[in-house]
C-alpha cells in the first residue's frame, strides 16, 4: 500500500520582498514626510548633528567614508547629518558632488536616508540628509 501524501491545509506562499524605497533626489520632498517636517528640514531648522567632509578624497575613499558614516549615525539614532562634497570645478561640479546622489540610492544606503536637500540654495557643495528612524 503506497504512503499517503501529506499536504498542508493552506498552501504556503513565499513572502513578497520588502518594498524598495523610491529613488532619492536631492531637494525633492519624499513620500512619507509631511509638509511641516519637510519645510523645517529644507529651511535649515533641523540642525545637523554630525558632519562628514569629503574634500580631498578619491571617489572610492569618499564612498567608503560615506558608507561608514551613515551606518554609524543611523545606529546611534542620529536624525540629521550633513555631507560636504565641495563645489568642484566645471559646470556640473566635481566627481563627489555628481556621485553623491547615486551613492545614496544604492541598496546599502537608500534604506537609511529619508530625505536630502542643500542647506542653502547658493551652496550646492553641501547636502543635508534626514535619516530614517531605526526600527
Amino acid at each position: 500500500m503506497p504512503e499517503p501524501i501529506l499536504r498542508p491545509a493552506h498552501p504556503v506562499s513565499p513572502r513578497p520582498p520588502p518594498a524598495r524605497p523610491a529613488t532619492l533626489s536631492v531637494g525633492d520632498q519624499p513620500g512619507g514626510l509631511d509638509n511641516s517636517s519637510w519645510n523645517r528640514f529644507r529651511g535649515g531648522k533641523l540642525v545637523a548633528q554630525r558632519t562628514l567632509d569629503l574634500h580631498g578624497r578619491t571617489a572610492q575613499r569618499a564612498f567608503h567614508a560615506l558608507h561608514s558614516f551613515l551606518h554609524a549615525a543611523h545606529a546611534d539614532h542620529v536624525r540629521c547629518v550633513e555631507v560636504i562634497t565641495g563645489r568642484g570645478a566645471g559646470e556640473t561640479g566635481g566627481i563627489l558632488r555628481r556621485e553623491l546622489p547615486l551613492w545614496l540610492n544604492l541598496p546599502a544606503l537608500r534604506p537609511l536616508v529619508l530625505a536630502a536637500t542643500h542647506p542653502h540654495a547658493a551652496n550646492p557643495g553641501s547636502v543635508r540628509l534626514l535619516l530614517r528612524r531605526p526600527k
